[in-house]
């Protein structure tokens, strides 16, 4: 059991978690009882599609994993399972999650789940051993959990989904630029074509630490300026961009390791964070109404 949960990246599903429910919340300010229970639905289905899209990626990787420190003592690297049992498992996961989706959700959420575990899986996996730019590509998927929360809410996608989707995937490229420096030697080893291995200066990562660094902050703030949220969550976000931008600012000057661990932390703590604002802005306007 061990072996299966490690499997599905339990940090990376609590994550996509953490988006979905962001996205729900803000796309269903009425906060009814029925609205938390299709909440929850919609947790089971995404969370479970993104465990089962995990495991997959684990299959394919399963060789690379191998070469790399961080990454050997994985379950499939160990031989705690098979790559059949493990491609089974994440197949039955992703789909059961989008199955799950479309009897208790929508069908929109049900389709975006599938989506976005396609361009994980079978675009943005690949492209990792092939181009610097498969962060910005895996960036896509990786934000499509705000739609997927959006979707279940609403049943449609407006701006508010897609002001949520550029708030995750600006916030990956920092957060993933971080892991890169700080493990690019296991990355060099195993064959990825991550920025800080063919840019060992760090020179074009920093500028692109800085750049989406900046274009989250702005990102963050736009739910109040578009009067999706209100003036607690203006605060909450503003201080937590200058927060990360800090962070990042700090690396960029530094480049140390220590650095890039402290902007990755950073970075962890922002998303939670921001899902803390709003439902202390819902709160907030609830008691105000």
């Amino acid at each position: 059991m061990k072996a299966y949960i490690q499997l599905c990246k339990p940090g990376i599903v609590r994550m996509v978690g953490v988006t979905a429910a962001f996205s729900f919340l803000l796309a269903s300010p009425g906060n009814q009882w029925t609205d938390w229970l299709r909440l929850v639905a919609a947790l089971i289905g995404i969370m479970a599609s993104a465990a089962g899209s995990a495991a997959l990626n684990n299959v394919i990787e399963k060789d690379l994993d191998a070469r790399m420190d961080r990454t050997r003592n994985r379950a499939l690297p160990r031989g705690e399972i098979s790559s059949e049992q493990a491609l089974a498992f994440g197949i039955c996961m992703t789909l059961g999650g989008t199955i799950w989706l479309v009897l208790t959700v929508n069908l929109l959420t049900a389709f975006l789940v599938l989506a976005t575990a396609f361009l994980y899986v079978l675009v943005y996996t690949p492209l990792k051993t092939r181009t610097w730019l498969n962060t910005t590509i895996g960036a896509v998927p990786g934000a499509m959990p705000t739609l997927c929360g959006w979707a279940a809410a609403s049943n449609h996608l407006d701006f508010g989904a897609w002001v949520m989707f550029a708030i995750l995937f600006a916030w990956q490229h920092p957060h993933f630029y971080a892991i890169a420096w700080l493990y690019k030697e296991d990355y060099r080893k195993a064959g990825y074509r991550m920025l800080s291995v063919i840019d060992s200066e760090g020179t074009r990562l920093f500028v692109q630490v800085i750049l989406f660094s900046l274009l989250l902050a702005a990102a963050s703030i736009v739910p109040a300026l578009a009067k999706m949220a209100g003036m607690v969550y203006l605060v909450g976000a503003s201080l937590l961009a200058v927060y990360l931008l800090r962070a990042s600012y700090r690396f960029v000057r530094h480049h140390t390791n220590v650095e890039a661990r402290a902007l990755l932390l950073s970075t962890i703590f922002y998303l939670p964070a921001l899902l803390c604002v709003i439902i202390a802005d819902m709160g907030f306007t609830w008691i105000r109404g």
